[in-house]
């Protein structure tokens, strides 16, 4: 980890001078010469009814290893890889430590715990079992490993970096006092033939090393704009990273975790302003790629947890859930010129014309059959008929001698529109006085179906990624959008300056988390003190978010234990709710707005079209029967 190499834990034992043994013991192994301070390692170890695998290269005693097993009490097993040949060469014995990685993996899969042990003097050797464990994924934190060897701090410095992320220990046997000069390792215990293992320290012999860093290091940490989450204060004149603050809900819990894990830190931005994404040729760019490429100790964001990243970095426990939502410009309040037709559903018109359609046919039909009436029955008929169109219209009606029959079909007709009439007259008094602002793009589909906008993405996000690989589906048609032009790509930090202008304009449509969209529209409130934006009704990719640390990083789970802390407290909600003003201004707009100002000639025109479409027709009906007429004059 990048500035904790003073929490590097080894283990040192004391010398054996050549005064308590004879000289040609100097040549004996490691695991030989530290037999008795190896096995009073392994006793204390609290892990000691674990399965324990035991990697030796080939200067090591078969004798001392079968003494270490006697003495061993390991309730699962224990297995002994070891190297074979003198004279290898370092490729090839990383190949054969690489193979016996991944047999010793497969053990581990059968096992409930894990202890470890390499041997040797040869550093090439500890080096090439460190990269094989740490590739294949062997020497994980819940995996312990005691590594004994005679060499020198300073010959183990490609080491450091490993032995600073595991929980690992090292034995140095025979250690004399230069040794330990100079070095940033702890050292927790010591062992000497009189004193036995002695610790040093307050610490047991494999202590957690990164639930509290005992020294204060300085961690990297990639941050970089993503509103409610992440702000970023920029000096206007020299945009650098010493020249930006960061603050609001994740700076707030970085804080706690500095606090309360002892670290210093300092956030940088990535050059490329994106998230992360994997490249064709399999390397990653953005955030992500800071963390794979070991740049940073971890990241901010939050991340949308996606397979794909949790190939190359682990993920924190989520810090929240959010979904996608459309963001769109509100129409403007206007007055629908045929809201004329509105007060009454499309039903209760069909209804009421085909109801006068019926009573015409039955007037006629029993007109002709009535043997009572003493005047002319077309004539008779046809103004009743007349009348019956001209009660609907709320027009006056002449009562003409004839039957009750007929008045009673008039009385009962004027009683239905009587009701139909009062109740058209007040809706529509209503409409004229509300005004609606059209919100079109409810659902993915609306913004994909209109030709006329453009929808808004952030560059390489989870989102982008998600429907990139879509093969059908509405995520299969906004991939196709690509090919037309109609998606923009933008970066996190571009995104909060361009997205509401091109969103203003009416043209494009934003598709982002659901909380960043309430930034953007309560910043626009705080503004212009207008909701000039709406949200879709329909949420899309939900995802979960969380931080990211590199592969098999043991900061990661103690990350994650802090965060479940602050969020049961509520603490990260309360922060996201207290950090952006007028944040609920808009939340609840209503379509509807009631207005008293005067209707102009545009909300009426639709009455105008009827009224000009009745004199066209009228002038078309006048035309016909005047060449009827004048066909019928000629003849005569």
């Amino acid at each position: 980890m990048m500035g904790v190499t003073s929490l590097i834990v080894f283990l040192t034992t004391a010398v054996l001078t050549a005064d308590m043994h004879p000289l040609h013991y100097r040549e004996l192994d490691s695991l030989t010469r530290g037999s008795e301070a190896v096995n009073a390692v392994l006793a204390t170890d609290s892990a000691a009814l674990c399965s324990l695998i035991l990697f030796v290269d080939s200067k090591t005693s078969s004798r001392s290893v079968s003494e270490i097993i006697g003495n061993l009490k390991a309730s699962e097993g224990i297995a002994v890889f070891a190297v074979a040949g003198d004279n290898q060469d370092y490729n090839e014995t990383q190949a054969q430590l690489c193979r016996m990685v991944d047999q010793a993996r497969r053990l581990r899969q059968v096992s409930r715990c894990l202890r470890m042990m390499v041997v040797s003097d040869d550093a090439a050797f500890l080096v090439a079992f460190a990269e094989c464990s740490l590739e294949g994924r062997l020497l994980v934190w819940s995996n312990r490993l005691l590594a004994v060897t005679r060499l020198s701090l300073q010959q183990l410095q490609q080491l450091h970096e490993t032995f600073s992320q595991t929980n690992s220990i090292l034995l140095l046997v025979n250690t004399v006092a230069g040794y330990l000069q100079d070095t940033k390792a702890l050292r927790v215990a010591s062992w000497t033939p009189k004193r036995g293992l002695v610790l040093t320290t307050h610490l047991p012999l494999f202590p957690n090393k990164f639930y509290k860093f005992l020294q204060k290091p300085s961690l990297v940490v990639a941050g970089g704009q993503y509103e409610p989450h992440v702000n970023v204060l920029f000096n206007s004149k020299t945009p650098q990273d010493t020249e930006v603050t960061f603050y609001g809900p994740m700076i707030n819990l970085l804080e706690i975790f500095a606090l309360n894990i002892n670290f210093s830190y300092r956030i940088v931005r990535p050059p490329d302003g994106v998230w992360g994404a994997k490249m064709p040729n399999g390397t990653w760019i953005g955030m992500v790629g800071m963390v794979v490429r070991k740049e940073v100790d971890f990241a901010l964001g939050p991340f949308g947890i996606t397979a794909v990243r949790y190939e190359a970095a682990d993920y924190t426990r989520p810090i929240v859930i959010d979904y996608a939502r459309i963001m769109a410009r509100r129409g403007r309040p206007e007055v629908d010129p045929w809201g004329f037709v509105l007060p009454l559903a499309p039903l209760v018109w069909a209804a009421t014309l085909t109801t006068l359609l019926l009573l015409c046919l039955i007037l006629l039909l029993l007109s002709k059959c009535s043997s009572y009436l003493h005047i002319n029955r077309e004539t008779t008929a046809s103004y009743s008929v007349l009348d019956y169109l001209r009660v609907l219209l709320q027009q006056d009606v002449f009562v003409r001698k004839g039957s009750w029959w007929q008045r009673m079909l008039l009385i009962a007709w004027m009683t239905v529109t009587l009701v139909l009439t009062r109740s058209y007259s007040g809706n529509l008094m209503s409409l004229l006085a509300v005004r609606y602002s059209l919100q079109p793009y409810q659902t993915l589909q609306d913004a994909v179906d209109d030709p006329s906008v453009a929808l808004i993405w952030e560059e390489d996000s989870s989102y982008v990624q998600s429907f990139r690989r879509a093969t059908s589906g509405i995520y299969k048609a906004v991939t196709d959008l690509e090919k037309i032009g109609r998606n923009v790509y933008l970066t996190f930090s571009s995104i909060s300056e361009r997205a509401p202008t091109l969103v203003r304009r009416g043209d494009h449509v934003l598709v982002l988390e659901e909380n960043s969209e309430n930034v953007y529209i309560a910043q626009d409130f705080s503004t212009t003190e207008r909701c000039d934006f709406y949200l879709s009704r329909e949420k899309v990719l939900p995802l979960m978010f969380a931080m990211i640390g590199r592969k098999n990083s043991p900061l990661v789970p103690v990350l994650s234990n802090r965060i479940r802390s602050v969020k049961e407290a509520g603490l990260y909600d309360y922060w996201m709710k207290t950090s952006v003003p007028n944040s609920s201004s808009c939340a609840h707009t209503s379509t509807k707005t009631t207005v008293k100002a005067s209707l102009s000639l545009t909300n009426l025109s639709g009455m105008f079209v009827v009224l000009v479409s009745g004199y066209g027709l009228g002038l078309l009906v006048f035309g016909l029967e005047a060449i009827i007429d004048w066909s019928k004059m000629s003849r005569s």
